[in-house]
């Protein structure tokens, strides 16, 4: 925009206006979530350490060598390892622009999340069949608060994986759907650290303690 302003005995002085064209930012949406993850992982942090105190308060009821089986527990954390790498894959398919590759992707990292889930909700389902519900024991309330927590913050992230698929159907892979495809990329694979913690610190070692 240009205007031009007349001076006494002067010559014509003409000025710009330069108007500011505002850019909309992913930054402000990345450190938003980097602040949430920063909070979970204090959440998570906090329901390990119930776990540490209160992991040998069986109060004379069963511990984890008789109600975990680690075989099953295997098969349940390869099925969240499997779905940290298809993630992976949907988000190279994203950076080609490939969105029929990315919604792929993205449907079969929801299908193993699904899978997890499942079975753990039938390890839940039958220690509360064999009496080893949360109220048994300090050992049990911890176990349960820890890993059903994590249980629902992978629920939450399938139900993210169907919201977004949608999304990009809808209006493809635009900037704003690469930013939410990249912050749940962090959240699933956030979920996957604190899943290895789980196994190894009340699985493995409860077993084998």
């Amino acid at each position: 925009m240009s205007a031009t302003v007349l001076a006494a005995d002067a010559d014509p002085i003409e000025f710009h206006v330069v108007e500011e064209v505002h850019h909309p930012e992913g930054g402000s949406t990345n450190l938003g979530f980097w602040i949430y993850l920063m909070s979970d992982c204090l959440i998570f942090a906090v329901l390990f350490a119930t776990y540490g105190v209160l992991g040998a308060s069986l109060a004379g009821g069963p511990g984890p060598r008789d109600l975990f089986e680690l075989p099953l527990v295997a098969l349940n954390t390869t099925m969240l390892l499997l779905s940290s790498i298809t993630y992976g894959f949907a988000m190279l398919a994203m950076h080609r622009m490939d969105q029929k590759e990315t919604l792929k992707w993205l449907a079969i990292t929801g299908g193993f999340g699904a899978a997890f889930i499942a079975i753990e909700l039938y390890e839940f389902a039958h220690l509360i069949h064999e009496g080893a519900g949360p109220q048994r024991s300090g050992f049990l309330s911890a176990f349960f608060a820890l890993v059903g927590t994590h249980g629902l913050h992978v629920t939450f992230g399938i139900i993210w994986i169907i919201v977004l698929s949608v999304q990009i159907r809808q209006r493809g892979l635009i900037p704003a759907n690469q930013r939410r495809l990249t912050c749940l990329s962090l959240f699933w694979h956030f979920l996957d650290v604190v899943w290895i913690g789980v196994f190894t610190f009340v699985y493995l070692m409860g077993v084998l303690r």
